[in-house]
């Protein structure tokens, strides 16, 4: 069950595709950060889903906002797969312990050992304002993010 909107966001502490640790604490009272869970690199609708963030991503990365793509990949994997698709916002490595990050916001799936395509709209006081979580095969719809951005 994913944590649910109005709750304080669970705090992590992750490399990204470079080998950078990233700490979602870093960006309190900062930026409002869009983290994003996605199964794995190089699959279809993941890459469709983060292609269209890179497309658009004035709208999730500037001066107010943080975009964070966490899947369940090795940094290794997701350096060569930000470098095929030209992806310049951080891909996080949930790869060990494997899944804790996606554990703690209820969206890691055991049986596949991987994160479903869940995302959570957390404001600069580190609350989650807003979350939608689609099973595996259900890509997200990039609008209502910018709604949910809007809206804080």
């Amino acid at each position: 069950m994913a944590i649910e909107v109005g709750t304080e966001a669970p705090d992590f502490e992750l490399k990204d595709n470079h080998g950078r640790t990233v700490r979602l604490s870093d960006f309190r009272g900062e930026k409002n950060v869009v983290l994003l869970f996605y199964p794995f690199a190089f699959t279809g609708v993941c890459t469709g889903e983060l292609c269209a963030l890179r497309d658009e991503l004035p709208r999730f990365e500037n001066d107010d906002t943080q975009l964070l793509a966490v899947s369940n990949d090795s940094i290794h994997t997701l350096r060569v797969f930000a470098e095929q698709e030209g992806l310049e916002y951080p891909l996080l490595s949930d790869f060990w312990p494997h899944g804790e990050a996606s554990r703690a916001y209820g969206v890691f799936d055991e049986d596949k050992g991987c994160a479903v395509r869940g995302t959570f709209i957390i404001d600069k006081a580190g609350s989650v304002r807003w979350s939608v979580v689609n099973g595996l095969p259900d890509a997200r719809d990039l609008n209502d993010y910018v709604k949910a951005l809007e809206a804080l």
